[in-house]
Parts: C-alpha cells; structure tokens; sequence
C-alpha cells in the first residue's frame, strides 16, 4: 500500500540514479508528480519525460542524466515566506545558490528561485541538488 506516492517517485528516481541506470518509470502519474518532474526537468536534473496512460493512472518514463547527487522530499510540508528561503535553503541544500527548493504557492509549483523572484511563499514540497 502507497502511502505517499511522490515519495514513491522520487525514492525511485534516487535509486536508479545511484545505480547508473539511463532511465526509470515512476506510476502512478499525478498532476503533483508531473508538476516536480517538470521543474526538474528545466532546471537539468532530469531529461526526457515519456508519459503513457492506462487504466491505474499511467506512468511516467524518466531519462536520467546523471546531475542529481540527492533529492527528497520534504515532510511536513512547512509553510515559508518569502524571506525564509535562505532559512531553508540552508538546511536541506548543501550550500547556498547550489541545488534548488520546490515550493507549492498560489500561483502553482515552481522552484524555490522563481517564488522569490516573484516575490510569493508558499510550501516546501522537495528537494535536489
């Protein structure tokens, strides 16, 4: 039984990372999941995103490119503001302007740079560098 499935996801990519693997496929396919797949893929922690759809939600195909030293997620999601970035920042990045934060805001998921240029808080999700 799933309890967190982007927990699930990440934990998968992580894995496959560490192993040397080309590429993993993570289900069951969320608008969440995609959503952090997506920043990871701007930012160049990810590659190539492959979705295919079924009856139990789909699936979602990663190619790995090999730039993620460690991702998580972030449990509880902590509430921040705008000036607390560099509080987090330092707490689940190595060092500072090195790896990135994703936050759920108001106006949807975005990495924790993109929330302070904007000038919005919201709730730290995950992590990579």
């Amino acid at each position: 039984m799933r309890h967190d499935p982007l927990n699930d996801a990440i934990s998968v990519i992580k894995n496959a990372e560490r192993t040397g693997k080309s590429d993993c496929t993570v289900a069951p396919k969320s608008r969440l999941l995609m959503s952090v797949l997506e920043i990871l893929q701007r930012k160049g922690y990810v590659g190539e995103l492959e979705v295919s759809e079924d009856r139990r939600g789909g699936s979602v195909r990663v190619r790995l490119v090999r730039q993620i030293n460690d991702c998580g997620i972030i449990k509880p999601r902590f509430p921040v503001k705008n000036a607390e970035f560099d509080r987090w920042e330092k707490r689940y990045l190595p060092a500072q302007g090195f790896g990135l934060l994703v936050v759920s805001t108001p106006k949807g998921v975005m990495s924790h740079e993109d929330a302070k240029s904007m000038g919005i808080g919201g709730r730290l999700i995950a992590y990579a560098y």
